[in-house]
């Protein structure tokens, strides 16, 4: 355990970014499943309303630096060409 003043704040400041980043990266998971999921079942308005949430989502958990933002970019390019697979 810390000694110093300043070390016990900052172990307590990273216990909760930690859980606040497991949340996030948590949640990420989850939007990306539900697009998924309405791409496995042929359901493109579904789809389309999952990808709308899932983009926003990523997009504003990578602005808060809790993953890369080509990471975000790279996710939401591949669910977007997913989602527009079902067209054809």
């Amino acid at each position: 355990m810390a000694n110093h003043a300043s070390a016990i704040k900052r172990q307590k400041q990273s216990v909760k970014r930690n859980a606040r980043n497991r949340a996030a990266r948590t949640r990420i998971k989850n939007v990306v499943k539900a697009v998924r999921a309405a791409i496995q079942q042929n359901d493109k308005a579904a789809a389309e309303e999952a990808l709308k949430t899932a983009t926003s989502t990523v997009s504003k958990i990578a602005g808060k630096g809790v993953i890369h933002w080509k990471n975000a970019a790279r996710k939401v390019s591949r669910l977007t060409k997913a989602v527009n697979a079902l067209d054809a």
